[in-house]
């Protein structure tokens, strides 16, 4: 067994962790976001499909564009942060396993069968998204994960050279400034939401 993370690193992660709807001056350097990337590549997916597509926006222009097909609220938080993510699926991810999972022919599980993809993929990089606020987060960044944005949009203004790779979510990321955060909603207690079969 690892060795228990100690109540500074679990409050960091998730206790006291928030999420940001407002951001400091701070920059993200692409150095930072390699550091993310080494950290979250390391979380677990399913025969190590590691489906998802990071689409970072750290210039103004780049956030610009992709709050241009955000709703509501949303399109001010990306325009005002310091950076933002487009955590995407790539519908073909199969392609890459003989790299990616070499002890056996995992690509043939997938072949020819988009449905069994899509389903394999939406819920990898969903994971692997969460991996990202983790990782950001132990790190010392602040996220502020969204949906509310038009995904065909998005698509084809940032993905169309790989219409395989589809948007799933949208966040963005900095230091976050405290002002701007929502009182926390509740967490249930365990019996609310769990049982034992």
């Amino acid at each position: 067994m690892a060795e228990k993370l100690g109540d500074t690193a679990l409050d960091t992660i998730f206790r006291t962790a928030r999420t940001a709807n407002g951001y400091t001056d701070a920059p993200v350097a692409p150095a930072d976001i390699e550091a993310i990337w080494d950290l979250m590549k390391f979380g677990p997916t399913s025969a190590n499909l590691m489906p998802a597509r990071f689409i970072w926006c750290l210039t103004t222009e780049a956030r610009d564009r992709l709050a241009t097909h955000a709703s509501g609220t949303n399109a001010a938080k990306i325009r005002a942060a310091p950076a933002a993510v487009i955590i995407a699926t790539d519908e073909d991810f199969h392609e890459h396993l003989p790299e990616l999972f070499p002890h056996t022919d995992a690509k043939s599980w997938f072949e020819g069968n988009l449905p069994l993809r899509q389903q394999s993929a939406m819920r990898n990089a969903t994971l692997q998204g969460a991996y990202f606020i983790i990782a950001a987060r132990a790190l010392g960044w602040d996220v502020g994960p969204m949906s509310g944005f038009n995904n065909a949009a998005v698509d084809a203004e940032f993905l169309a050279e790989t219409p395989a790779v589809k948007s799933n979510f949208i966040a963005t990321f900095g230091i976050g400034d405290p002002a701007t955060i929502f009182p926390r909603s509740p967490r249930p207690d365990f019996g609310r939401f769990n049982r034992f079969a």
